[in-house]
């Protein structure tokens, strides 16, 4: 460890992460418990800075990727947060949700899977009802590119092939899947694993489905404030069984080789017991999530913990 019985954790984040995640409250409360977070500053090289314990990052790109790389190896023991490859494996939402179909959990009562999907890569599939491989409408559109930009954000419910070629490829189709107005965020942050609830899109009725005007959005788990998801129903909701949850994050989390991450969850309306994961984030708005402040702290004290009782590098 880099100071007597302290860790130290470089952050290196944008600036609207940075000033969501890393508040005082969050600094301080490490800080009492032997965690020191540092700000990694962006204009000087990363070899030049530390030496620290653990790297926590969001950020992309070739160079950050290469200042990592140098970074571990002048510091082969240094903790990164998580690996770049691993993290790139989410911003496409094909390969993302790919994780989800490998995995098995031996649940017998609950079952999880992902909705129907198909990429429309090209303007001229748009208009061919062929490419959508047997999705039926409504289908949620999507850019096949999740790197957390507000374009990446820019969804639209379609109910006709008319709404289809107003979208610009890249895009990824998604079967809407009827999930009583709410969608379930789970968060993970190492072992850790919350489930909480927030309003979706409602319902879409029968009657509804021959509507010509698409509904866009920008997320799902904020349509609540613009769309009646019916507030009794959304009270109502059962959480997932803890159970079923925590042995899918613990699936995701492996089959990703990711510590910081969370899932959006729904159920199937027509099945009570099957869920669909339809999205994967990382390093998502954890300051969202009650008592964030313990739970980043335990986090961090497991790797040092981690970390110093063993005599090899740790895999990141």
């Amino acid at each position: 460890m880099s100071g007597e019985d302290r860790f130290e954790v470089g952050y290196a984040l944008a600036q609207k992460k940075q000033k969501s995640f890393v508040q005082p409250s969050l600094v301080e409360h490490a800080r009492s418990r032997g965690i020191d977070m540092v700000c990694i500053d962006l204009d000087k090289p990363l070899v030049e800075q530390g030496p620290f314990d653990a790297i926590l990052h969001k950020l992309s790109g070739k160079e950050w990727h290469k200042e990592l790389e140098e970074y571990e190896k002048k510091h082969p023991d240094v903790i990164i947060i998580d690996s770049p490859d691993a993290i790139e494996r989410l911003h496409n939402r094909i390969s993302m949700l790919q994780a989800v179909s490998d995995l098995q959990v031996g649940d017998e009562q609950e079952t999880f899977g992902i909705p129907k999907q198909s990429v429309m890569d090209r303007a001229d599939c748009l208009g061919d009802l062929k490419a959508m491989s047997g999705l039926k409408f409504p289908v949620i559109a999507k850019p096949l590119v999740a790197d957390g930009s507000a374009k990446s954000h820019a969804m639209s419910l379609i109910f006709n092939q008319e709404g289809l070629t107003k979208l610009k490829p890249p895009v990824v189709l998604q079967e809407f899947v009827n999930h009583g107005g709410v969608i379930f965020k789970v968060y993970v942050v190492g072992d850790y694993v919350k489930c909480v609830k927030r309003r979706s899109l409602p319902d879409v009725p029968e009657d509804e489905l021959n509507r010509s005007e698409a509904l866009c959005f920008s997320q799902i788990s904020n349509m609540g404030s613009t769309q009646q998801c019916g507030a009794s129903d959304y009270l109502q909701a059962e959480l997932p069984p803890t159970k079923f949850v925590a042995e899918l994050a613990k699936g995701l989390r492996e089959n990703l080789g990711l510590r910081l991450f969370n899932f959006d969850l729904i159920r199937d309306s027509k099945a009570g017991n099957h869920y669909h994961v339809i999205d994967i984030n990382y390093f998502p708005g954890y300051a969202k999530m009650p008592a964030y402040e313990t739970v980043l702290t335990d986090f961090f004290l497991s790797l040092a913990k981690l970390k110093a009782s063993s005599n090899t590098p740790v895999a990141n």
